[in-house]
């Protein structure tokens, strides 16, 4: 398994603590054990990402246990589909790491020769996930430039986050598999009531990825009691915070009790021969 240079696209080998190419390009490991590998060529703003408050915010809800359902579901999937030699696994958009750890945490005892990625575009949040999760390896890149050598990885997850369907095929090994998580259609639809006039509700398509086969598709829906503290952190973590207007704030605030829909796809895909 090797890390790609993001500038050459050829193999990394690492040494004293830098990863380094063939061209001389290197890139050192950080003291917080993660390594950035987003050229500031390939950046579109100065700090790109989730800020520190979204960061924040989302740490206390998954801490809290609101998306465990989903945590489990995810793990049973990779558990049941990938080999017991398989060596390398990618989380892609794993923000501050919480379903990135877990996967290494579940799945190790079955798969000792695991190795877990997480990778994630805001440096803040995978700073934050190395100091956590330190058997995983992270590193700061686009989903849209993995750098991973062809035909690397045994198997991925993607929960929400973009990617192209180029860029999987090329780093997924043949008959390797891909989880994907996306809202299913009533998905957070009371917080959306509250901001939102007339609620749109998610498409039931389920995503086609040139390469790759659906072989399992999965709805999961469940209902979340929120407190104020965590309707806020909900809030926070969401697109929506954009739209949320001082009213919206208030009213999540005075609510006695809160009930919000969870409401996930889990779709498992195998890369074709």
């Amino acid at each position: 398994m090797s890390y790609q240079c993001p500038l050459c696209q050829t193999p990394l080998a690492l040494s004293h603590r830098t990863w380094r190419c063939i061209n001389n390009h290197s890139f050192d490991i950080a003291k917080d054990d993660y390594v950035n590998l987003m050229p500031v060529q390939h950046k579109h703003s100065k700090e790109p990402g989730d800020n520190q408050d979204m960061m924040q915010a989302r740490r206390h809800f998954l801490d809290a246990g609101y998306y465990q359902p989903l945590r489990d579901a995810v793990y049973d999937l990779f558990q049941q589909h990938i080999s017991i030699n398989t060596a390398a696994l990618l989380d892609i958009g794993c923000g501050e790491g919480y379903y990135t750890g877990g996967i290494m945490q579940y799945l190790k005892p079955s798969c000792p020769d695991l190795m877990v990625y997480g990778l994630d575009i805001a440096k803040g949040a995978v700073r934050s996930a190395a100091k956590r999760y330190k058997e995983t390896h992270f590193c700061v890149a686009s989903s849209y430039r993995l750098p991973f050598t062809d035909h690397s990885l045994d198997g991925a997850l993607r929960i929400y986050a973009p990617c192209q369907d180029t860029e999987l095929a090329r780093v997924i090994k043949s008959s390797g598999i891909l989880i994907t998580v996306t809202p299913a259609p009533h998905h957070l639809e009371q917080l959306k009531a509250l901001i939102y006039p007339n609620v749109k509700l998610h498409s039931e398509a389920i995503e086609q990825i040139a390469r790759f086969t659906l072989q399992k598709q999965q709805r999961l829906s469940y209902q979340m009691a929120l407190d104020c503290e965590q309707r806020l952190n909900l809030l926070k973590m969401t697109p929506f915070a954009w739209r949320a207007n001082e009213e919206v704030i208030q009213k999540l605030i005075e609510l006695t009790d809160f009930i919000c829909d969870a409401d996930f796809y889990i779709c498992l895909y195998q890369k074709d021969q």
